[in-house]
């Protein structure tokens, strides 16, 4: 499960990307479908995803049209013959309102702001378990199989060709004594040797850097390889929210960079997630 292969994310990102290409183009979709010989509906429909199956051939048309060549090029046609089949996370797919498991394994980096939690590729399963029970929303028959999901995501972050993930963790998150401050020291703890994991970059935004541009809440930014575009991940109370608009991303990409610098160093992050380990250990 760890490279878990999703042919129905790889469909999105194909179709993103050759939207992305024919607006870089500066060709409307009428004037590629007459070049192409195809009817509108049939080019629109590709770029909003409401194929089946993607053909080589088609897409091939495409890029020569858009003047798609070398490494680009390859790497399309490449996705085109992946996004067949079904999901190696079709067993859970009861659990989420989104494809956020597929997206962690299609990235090829991950940038997430967490305001009052610990990301959910950096929990342990008590403190998982606890967050789901909070919620009201998963059935408490459900929350074993939740956990189960969560820990088998990290997963891609052993995976030859998974993302790399930064998190920027704001300090109530720290200090949140979900499930029990037992559990949160055994969180920060674990959360501390994540950091060293060589695919990983743990940092701390403190309180003492006040108003911040991220104030208003948590996103997570999933980066592809171009010429993909990006997408952003907005939690809410019963779903999240994932957006592909490229501007909508550039936006959030200056907002997480902004954050990123106000965070304290990884070794000032390390000391002040150990120093409120201990806080809560002494509470425990």
């Amino acid at each position: 499960m760890a490279g878990g292969h999703s042919p129905g994310v790889r469909r999105r990102r194909l179709s993103a990307a050759l939207r992305r290409l024919r607006e870089e183009s500066g060709l409307s979709a009428a004037a590629v479908a007459k070049r192409l010989g195809w009817s509108t509906g049939k080019l629109t429909r590709s770029e909003r995803n409401e194929w089946r199956f993607p053909k080589r051939d088609e897409v091939a048309a495409l890029l020569d049209l858009y003047g798609v060549e070398g490494e680009d090029r390859a790497h399309l046609l490449s996705l085109t013959e992946e996004a067949r089949g079904r999901s190696d996370w079709h067993q859970y797919a009861d659990l989420y309102t989104g494809p956020l498991p597929e997206l962690e394994a299609e990235a090829v980096r991950i940038r997430t702001y967490e305001a009052v939690l610990i990301p959910g590729l950096l929990q342990t399963p008590d403190y998982a378990a606890a967050v789901s029970r909070a919620s009201q929303i998963v059935p408490a028959d459900q929350i074993e199989r939740k956990v189960e999901s969560r820990m088998l995501r990290r997963g891609v972050l052993d995976a030859p060709n998974g993302p790399h993930l930064t998190a920027v963790i704001d300090e109530p998150a720290l200090r949140k004594a979900v499930g029990s401050h037992a559990v949160m020291a055994e969180q920060l703890r674990f959360l501390a040797g994540m950091a060293a994991h060589y695919k990983v970059t743990v940092l701390v935004l403190p309180d003492e850097a006040g108003a911040h541009p991220a104030v208003d809440g948590a996103f997570t930014l999933f980066d592809f390889p171009r010429p993909e575009p990006g997408i952003v991940s907005i939690p809410t109370a019963v779903e999240a929210l994932y957006v592909e608009d490229q501007d909508y991303f550039d936006r959030h990409a200056l907002i997480f960079d902004a954050v990123q610098n106000l965070a304290l160093d990884p070794q000032g992050s390390l000391d002040l997630i150990g120093s409120i380990a201990a806080e809560h250990d002494k509470r425990a």
